[in-house]
């Protein structure tokens, strides 16, 4: 599945949470890192955020697509993060 992830954490923890989704996601700007992960892979990153973030002051969102087949992505300014082109 195509996985979109966003994050509003204290900035004590940005650079773990940012770590650990690198490990799994593509950083495309900040606070938000996408790309395919199995259903397994999404429940392994999920649960290793649960143990850095705050649930009562922190929030991470994750949307999940079944396929990008109809989707598209338009940039308007600079260009950030590590994925070049759109999955």
């Amino acid at each position: 599945m195509f996985v979109i992830l966003v994050y509003d954490v204290n900035e004590k923890r940005v650079a773990k949470v940012l770590k650990k989704c690198r490990e799994y996601l593509y950083w495309v700007q900040n606070s938000v890192l996408e790309g395919e992960l199995t259903n397994l892979r999404l429940k392994q990153l999920l649960m290793e955020l649960e143990k850095i973030i705050d649930k009562d002051e922190d929030s991470v969102i994750v949307y999940c697509f079944d396929s990008t087949r109809y989707s598209s992505r338009q940039i308007l300014g600079r260009k950030k993060g590590g994925m070049s082109e759109f999955i």
